[in-house]
């Protein structure tokens, strides 16, 4: 597969089955980061403002995705159902996503961003 230019190539590069998971999380995003521009970082889907707030790509078995270690920190207990670890959670793709957790999470890290530009 080549390098997805843009998240609508991304997300077409991948199976059907996980298409309609990775549009649920990057509505959620643009929703909680109104402002973040969206691009490809490290071949994954990503939105930034001064800085990139969250990435996320799609796995065999999960959608990792990735609010930085900053994020994860501020999050871990609400992590417990899921593998994660200093920069990353997993979300495995047999399970609803957890959007509001998402939200809250990016909008944790819009916050962020702004304070430490």
């Amino acid at each position: 597969m080549k390098k997805p230019e843009n998240i609508d190539q991304y997300i077409a590069a991948c199976p059907a089955s996980v298409q309609a998971l990775l549009q649920q999380l990057r509505e959620t995003i643009q929703h909680a980061a109104p402002e973040a521009i969206e691009t490809i970082s490290y071949g994954m889907p990503a939105f930034k403002m001064n800085k990139v707030l969250v990435y996320f790509a799609a796995y065999k078995q999960h959608i990792g995705f990735y609010p930085t270690g900053v994020g994860i920190a501020a999050f871990e207990s609400k992590l417990g159902p899921y593998k994660w670890s200093k920069g990353a959670v997993q979300f495995p793709l047999d399970q609803p996503l957890p959007l509001e957790l998402i939200a809250e999470m990016v909008r944790f890290k819009v916050k962020w961003d702004a304070e430490n530009a």
